[in-house]
């Protein structure tokens, strides 16, 4: 991969600094959640199980000198502190930190946190102010709150697998673990828009956050076809069901993607594959004339496509502004100079890994931007720091320590 130092780095603070996020979660949505806060200047205090942390610190190989690559992803910008908190003395630990947070974001099973006396209606009582977040599988109400939520299960669960893979395959899960990602996705939305509210009334609130939820609310236009046709959408494989063509196509030595969005643009994709008459075939000429005799346009379109390469195809096609891409491999998008120049691929300095790339702030803001200002954690790296913020004499930690609380 080439360099990937930063070439600018942000000089003004981001848009939540001066907020402080207790994060109680693990995994993934959580932690994307709480990320993405982090990522926008608030400080995060992550609340790690004492000796073993985070279940995904596990999760590997690959790992980085002993550092789950997984675990990396998505653990910028926190604070690592470890806690048992069901230990009476790490519960006056816990309610310290609450006292000066201004979210909590956890991801436990519903009812686990309250039945500790840590819910929102326990803790609102005390602090107002509070933004509560909560994510699970299935949200806080409902028949099925009870049930453990992982991302495999919600991709099922949620439709998304059912749209998923070859037409008449078998259905598959998308490559990242997308149920977990736009949750947290939500979550951070939703904690963003408590704070402004809490700006405007002076009260925080509960946000409640269900996976399965989260995904039904990506379905859209998948969806709105089911809506409206009351069947349920098959699986296309790499192809549209309302545009054509819309798709991958096989050039001579890989495969390319277009996006033929409108009738002008199959014009101009009919001139570059110079079979101009395809434009004019009354089976083509509009969109929906297209959707309705894709099964004879496409073998027309493979068998001049097969003709070059991906690169000649992808040159000649964005010559002519016709919507296009080149299927690329995970190596070859990290490499990407337009990624580089956009910061969305930065190095920092990790304890234990030392030099190390992650990815970057996607949020370009022009006044309060966002940065990767510091590495992943090591498990309870901050923990000694933190204590003594909170007023606790070297003397105190010790004894924490010693009985297994930190």
């Amino acid at each position: 991969m080439t360099d990937t130092t930063p070439t600018k780095s942000p000089q003004t603070d981001g848009a939540l600094t001066g907020l402080t996020v207790l994060d109680l979660t693990r995994v993934l949505s959580g932690p994307y959640c709480t990320m993405m806060l982090g990522d926008m200047g608030a400080r995060v205090i992550k609340v790690e199980q004492p000796g073993k942390g985070d279940d995904t610190r596990g999760w590997g190989p690959p790992f980085q000198n002993g550092e789950s690559s997984y675990f990396l992803s998505v653990n910028r910008n926190k604070e690592s502190i470890t806690l048992n908190f069901k230990h009476p003395d790490g519960r006056k630990v816990l309610d310290k930190l609450i006292a000066k947070a201004d979210v909590i974001v956890e991801n436990f099973r519903p009812g686990t946190l309250t039945r500790q006396g840590l819910g929102y209606e326990s803790l609102a009582a005390s602090h107002p102010q509070l933004v509560y977040c909560s994510i699970s599988g299935f949200g806080q109400t409902g028949p099925r709150r009870s049930e453990p939520g992982y991302d495999a299960v919600m991709q099922g669960e949620g439709g998304l697998m059912s749209i998923t893979g070859s037409s008449g395959g078998t259905p598959y899960r998308l490559g990242v673990a997308i149920a977990d990602i736009v949750s947290g996705m939500f979550a951070a939305y939703g904690v963003a828009i408590g704070l402004l509210a809490r700006e405007r009334t002076g009260r925080g609130q509960y946000i409640d956050v269900g996976m399965l939820d989260s995904v039904a609310a990506i379905l859209t236009y998948q969806a709105g076809i089911c809506f409206a046709t009351g069947q349920a959408p098959p699986r296309l494989g790499n192809q549209h069901p309302t545009i054509v063509p819309y798709e991958t196509l096989a050039a001579s030595d890989g495969n390319i993607v277009v996006a033929v969005g409108n009738d002008a643009l199959f014009v101009k994709f009919c001139e570059v594959l110079e079979i101009p008459t395809l434009a004019s075939d009354a089976r083509f000429t509009s969109n929906k004339d297209r959707v309705e005799h894709q099964e004879a346009l496409r073998p027309l379109l493979a068998e001049r496509l097969k003709t070059k390469s991906r690169q000649q195809w992808l040159e000649a096609l964005k010559q002519a502004g016709v919507p296009c891409g080149a299927v690329r491999d995970l190596a070859e998008v990290l490499s990407d100079p337009q990624l580089i120049e956009r910061m969305m691929v930065v190095s920092t300095n990790h304890p234990n890994v030392g030099p190390m790339q992650v990815l970057g702030v996607p949020v370009k803001m022009s006044n309060s931007p966002g940065a990767v200002r510091t590495p992943p954690p090591v498990l309870g790296e901050h923990t000694g720091g933190i204590l003594e913020t909170l007023g606790y004499s070297p003397a105190e930690r010790k004894a924490l320590k010693e009985a297994g609380v930190i």
